[in-house]
């Protein structure tokens, strides 16, 4: 057997195996789950490259944001894209993140730049925060009249106990 038909003989072999992987569907899996990764990968390629002393700080802005969206994907993915309803917000703070490393690994020390990432993972925050009082404010108000409900019924009954039995003790 020469060489050459050994390295023929491999390819076919893995040729077929990649075939038959593919008709079971386990490409297509690994494609649809993991997909995000291909978002992933050039976000922390460009920190590598950055930390490497290869390319300017600037390229922090687009590394962070690109690591900070392939993480919110990766997320839907896994749990379901019905919670992008509340997690749209990221994609602010991931500009915010990406503004925040470039201030932070940058010459400049620019306040400018920290300002803006501030203000907008702020934005991020309080858009955030809407949207679960928006989602889970029915919640929050059910939860509070039951609460105080509760406290006026039980707590002033107590207090009123607690009063007459002192009354009643002075008296004595």
């Amino acid at each position: 057997m020469t060489k050459n038909q050994y390295t023929v003989g491999i390819m076919m072999l893995i040729a077929g195996v990649i075939i038959l992987l593919g008709k079971l569907g386990v490409f297509s899996f690994i494609g649809s789950v993991f997909w995000p990764l291909f978002v992933l990968v050039p976000g922390i390629l460009l920190h590598v490259l950055y930390f490497g002393r290869i390319l300017p700080a600037v390229v922090l802005v687009p590394g962070g944001m690109l690591s900070t969206y392939a993480l919110m994907f990766l997320y839907c993915n896994l749990f379901g894209w019905s919670s992008m309803q509340y997690l749209w917000p990221f994609f602010i703070f991931g500009v915010a993140v990406g503004l925040y490393e470039y201030h932070l690994f940058g010459m400049s020390r620019s306040r400018s730049v920290l300002s803006l990432a501030v203000i907008l993972a702020s934005a991020a925050g309080v858009c955030f925060g809407l949207m679960l009082l928006w989602s889970w404010g029915i919640y929050l108000i059910a939860v509070t009249l039951i609460a105080a409900g509760a406290w006026m019924v039980f707590g002033r009954r107590y207090k009123v106990k607690e009063w007459k039995v002192k009354s009643w003790k002075m008296g004595k």
